[in-house]
């Protein structure tokens, strides 16, 4: 991704153990080419809030593409070059020329259980704070996990993290029966969730590929806004 690197690792009840915790937050629909996905905005991260409300009600997200898919990971969009991009173009290096700073809360029970809304970002050995991209988004799939995995992926996080990382019980719960990423807790922002259009999520994170993750069929975001 630009190249915002959202890293893999080898390798409704269930739903509101942790989410319905959270404020309610401010609502954004997307309007896509495979259905509608609506999404809550977290109030615990007002800065990467306030930026995604700001794009959405310009019209920045209009027309764009869902530019980089994932099967069992995640679904990427938000680069404006997609907006005009031909078949086969490669994506992801466009933005906006600022970068939102880093708002990890994982202590508010915010972390990336499938459906999470989240910023991509650049990698680490060129933004050491882990800044946030101005545009691009990602939507998290993932997997559902079991203890010996959940087990393997915290020895990891405590090397990449300085041990700062540590999963609850609630975390652990959520990625053993609802799924996630959990490997990417405390160095991606997370910063909403998918309310509605779950299902959606699912339709895209399934569609044909390229060599470069680009959907062979193009899925468009036709129109966001502010619910």
């Amino acid at each position: 991704m630009k190249k915002l690197l959202i890293r893999l690792l080898p390798l409704v009840g269930a739903l509101c153990l942790v989410s319905c915790a959270k404020q309610e937050g401010t609502r954004v629909v997307f309007e896509t080419t495979k259905g509608t996905i609506e999404l809550k905005l977290y109030d615990a991260t007002p800065l990467h809030r306030d930026n995604f409300l700001s794009l959405v009600k310009e019209g920045a997200y209009d027309s764009l593409l869902f530019h980089r898919v994932i099967k069992d990971f995640m679904i990427q969009g938000g680069d404006p070059d997609s907006r005009n991009a031909g078949p086969g173009v490669l994506l992801g290096e466009g933005d906006r020329p600022y970068t939102v700073p880093a708002e990890f809360r994982l202590e508010e029970g915010i972390f990336h259980r499938r459906g999470a809304l989240a910023a991509a970002r650049e990698s680490d050995d060129v933004n050491p704070e882990q800044r946030s991209s101005a545009m691009q988004f990602y939507i998290v799939w993932g997997s559902v996990f079991t203890d010996e995995r959940l087990d393997y992926v915290q020895q990891r996080l405590d090397q990449a993290t300085d041990g700062k990382v540590k999963f609850t019980p609630e975390m652990r719960e959520v990625y053993k029966t609802v799924g996630g990423t959990p490997h990417l807790d405390g160095q991606y922002t997370v910063f909403g969730e998918v309310v509605s259009g779950l299902d959606v999520v699912d339709t895209i994170q399934q569609v044909a590929t390229d060599e470069n993750d680009r959907p062979l069929e193009d899925v468009r975001i036709l129109r966001a806004y502010v619910k």
